[in-house]
């Protein structure tokens, strides 16, 4: 068997490797995801802690 043979897989070629990228695609999007979702969450968590120090301060200051 030559690479030529191994990449054609008997004339499966378009199925096999649709389905190889298909899941490489989602294996990388199930751990690209959380790490995005991640990000915003902390991002958001730390406007709420200084929103929340501004109006702190703004009713002290009154």
């Amino acid at each position: 068997m030559n690479w030529s043979e191994f990449f054609h897989m008997g004339g499966y070629a378009f199925f096999v490797w649709t389905s190889y990228a298909l899941t490489l695609i989602v294996i990388v999007a199930n751990i690209v995801a959380p790490i995005i979702q991640r990000k915003k969450v902390i991002a958001r968590i730390k406007r709420a802690i200084k929103r929340e120090n501004i109006e702190t301060a703004n009713a002290e200051k009154q």
